[in-house]
């Protein structure tokens, strides 16, 4: 019946009888189990906070640069950024997708000063030159 509905797409026979054994068993789920193997000697909280702090001094490193730098796999670093780090590349730097901790405390900290400055200088709004593309 699979043969006929999926053709040449359909998963081994074997496949099936597993599958099915999992769910009968009361699996839920279609994902892999977690495999047993050597622990990662690169990913680790020491090597998160190297390559933060690297990044964090010049934005425009590129993975090999970080690879070759801390001898760690390209693969490993590209897990470290995207993951661990929440990053990704936009125009060649590597940026957060969401503020941290520090960031927004310094965000808040210049618009607090802002507006207190607008409220002790009148003509502060005025001063401020904006543009639009007439």
């Amino acid at each position: 019946m699979l043969l006929l509905a999926y053709g040449d797409e359909t998963i081994s026979r074997t496949r099936v009888f597993e599958w099915f054994k999992r769910f009968k068993e009361g699996r839920t789920t279609v994902e892999s189990d977690k495999r047993e193997g050597r622990p990662s000697t690169s990913r680790n909280e020491e090597m998160v906070q190297k390559i933060r702090t690297a990044i964090r001094d010049n934005r425009r490193l590129t993975t090999m640069e970080l690879s070759n730098e801390f001898q760690i796999s390209f693969g490993s670093v590209q897990t470290i950024l995207t993951t661990d780090l929440d990053m990704r590349r936009v125009a060649a730097k590597f940026v957060p997708k969401l503020f941290s901790d520090e960031q927004k405390e310094n965000r808040k900290q210049i618009a607090t000063d802002l507006l207190e400055y607008s409220e002790s200088d009148e003509f502060f709004l005025k001063s401020i030159i904006t543009g639009d593309e007439t």
